[in-house]
């Protein structure tokens, strides 16, 4: 007899075995029998451990849920959900197939809704390209609209810039490169997506982008789609044009969208952070506000890279790079649209390199052989030595990173780290590791004007308290006086601090204790 409504719903649902429930419950016994309300959760994890359930299974069993069918697919996992549905890992039962299932909520089927679900169902279906999500199924069961996608085993650009960092602008570039290849053949059947913006776009772990999410696409004949009489899109990445005429889609507004896209993909903030939506839609309105200097979020950026940023962000549409075509070849210095190794840049010099492991599985550190530079004006990069080679020189394994000049542009080194799997399998991506050069303050060529904050007074005394903007674009207060690297007392500064510290603790409780003895 079964004991728990979860242990009833796990064996309706088909998720598991009488065998493997029993075998739960000897294990669960082994380490004592917990309270009756407990019982439920010791076995659901037991059963998780043993990777029988996911972890969403398991909650949706203890919720009382026995249904994870819906039509031909079987669902076995929640990847995603948004404004418009929630996005499912399902297989189909007959073809064996693994998909993507976005269901529009009972709850969220309003009239709007629905019609919105229908024309991304349409949308996509008169669409065919490679950096585009593909259409493969669609239909109701019972009173539940879904449609079914291709299943891109790799996170959205939103989920992997927040957990991972900002990525390397070669990195960017081809992802960019290759979501304007897609938008492109959108835009030449006639469609205006509308919501361009990082959780819209998957990456794989090759590096192939794809776009998604066309449920807000209009028509630029208005012929066939939504209507687009309201404004509609994520207000970090509207265009100002799609709020002043939200009537008349063009292909432009795609394009300033992608370009806040591309902001914040390498930077990892949004052009205008902080604040309510309605301020930062008035934001994008206002000619005379403007976003951060990129260099100053991320100085390993070019001051090139970051005039294409501008010009893709060009208030006025008519200073706008006016088509994918341009993006594209905008972009081409850094790259061809080739999907490439996702490169994540770090500008902490304070994190550590991981170095690799030898043939017997111990780590090494890589002593480092300077090439040739290949530009002017460039420190070049490091590059490893043979372990065999550096065992013969005799070199110290010591790993020395240059400190750049201002106007010099150091490649970066890359370690490897592991990515978050978001149902998808993205494991292995190389990140940079490189100590930051000052942010660039030479005058790009874009008709954007980026906010650069003014420099501090050169007469001010070092380690007054006044409030100044860390290289991360931050801001912070400094509280004690810098000591120079050449001063005699520069190695021992944190010991002093500490000292310090201990002594002016001890002084308080000595006067603590005089006051009330």
């Amino acid at each position: 007899m079964l004991e728990t409504n979860f242990e009833q719903c796990a064996l309706v649902s088909g998720l598991i075995t009488q065998e493997q429930l029993e075998s739960a419950w000897k294990e669960m016994r082994g380490t004592g029998i917990p309270q009756a309300e407990e019982i439920p959760g010791r076995l659901a994890d037991i059963l998780v451990n043993r990777s029988v359930l996911n972890r969403w299974q398991s909650q949706q069993l203890l919720a009382g849920r026995t249904r994870f069918t819906l039509g031909s697919y079987k669902i076995y996992d929640s990847i995603g959900h948004g404004g418009m549905g929630q996005v499912f890992k399902a297989r189909h039962v007959m073809l064996d197939r693994i998909v993507a299932v976005k269901v529009l909520p009972l709850e969220k089927s309003t009239p709007q809704a629905i019609e919105n679900f229908q024309n991304e169902i349409q949308s996509l279906a008169s669409l065919n390209h490679k950096n585009l999500v593909q259409a493969i199924d669609a239909g109701m069961d019972g009173n539940v609209y879904y449609l079914v996608t291709e299943y891109v085993s790799g996170p959205d650009l939103r989920r992997l810039v927040r957990s991972r960092g900002p990525l390397m602008q070669e990195s960017a570039a081809s992802i960019i490169v290759q979501t304007a290849c897609g938008l492109g053949h959108a835009h030449q059947a006639g469609l205006v997506h509308r919501d361009i913006k990082p959780g819209n776009i998957l990456v794989t772990m090759a590096g192939d982008a794809k776009l998604s999410d066309l449920g807000l696409a209009s028509s630029t004949n208005h012929g066939t789609t939504t209507k687009p009489n309201k404004i509609v899109g994520t207000a970090d990445y509207i265009s100002p044009d799609q709020v002043r005429d939200p009537g008349h889609p063009l292909p432009v507004w795609d394009i300033y969208a992608l370009g806040c896209t591309l902001y914040y993909i390498v930077t990892g903030k949004v052009p205008y952070p902080g604040g309510t939506p309605q301020e930062k839609v008035k934001a994008h309105l206002d000619e005379n506000t403007q976003p951060l200097d990129p260099c100053r979020l991320n100085p390993l950026l070019s001051r090139d890279f970051v005039d294409v940023i501008g010009d893709m962000m060009a208030k006025n549409p008519n200073d706008r790079i006016p088509s994918t075509e341009e993006v594209i070849r905008a972009l081409e210095p850094w790259s061809d649209g080739t999907p490439r190794e996702i490169e994540i840049a770090d500008t902490d010099s304070s994190q550590s390199i991981v170095f690799p492991k030898n043939e017997q599985g111990e780590n090494f550190f890589p002593v480092m052989a300077r090439p040739e530079p290949t530009k002017p004006n460039e420190v070049p990069a490091y590059a490893p030595i043979p372990a065999s080679a550096a065992t013969e020189m005799a070199i110290p394994p010591t790993v020395h990173l240059l400190k750049p000049t201002p106007g010099q542009h150091v490649p970066a080194l890359k370690r490897a780290v592991a990515l978050p799997d978001s149902g998808a399998g993205m494991s292995q991506i190389s990140r940079n590791v490189v100590p930051p050069p000052p942010p660039a303050e030479i005058p790009g060529r874009s008709v954007t004007k980026w906010n650069v904050p003014p420099p501090a007074p050169e007469n001010a005394a070092k380690g007054d308290v006044a409030e100044e903007e860390s290289p991360a674009g931050r801001r912070f207060f400094p509280v004690f006086p810098e000591i120079s690297e050449d001063h005699p007392l520069y190695r021992y500064r944190w010991s002093l601090f500490m000292a310090s510290g201990t002594l002016f603790l001890l002084g308080l409780i000595f006067l603590l204790v005089a006051l009330f003895s």
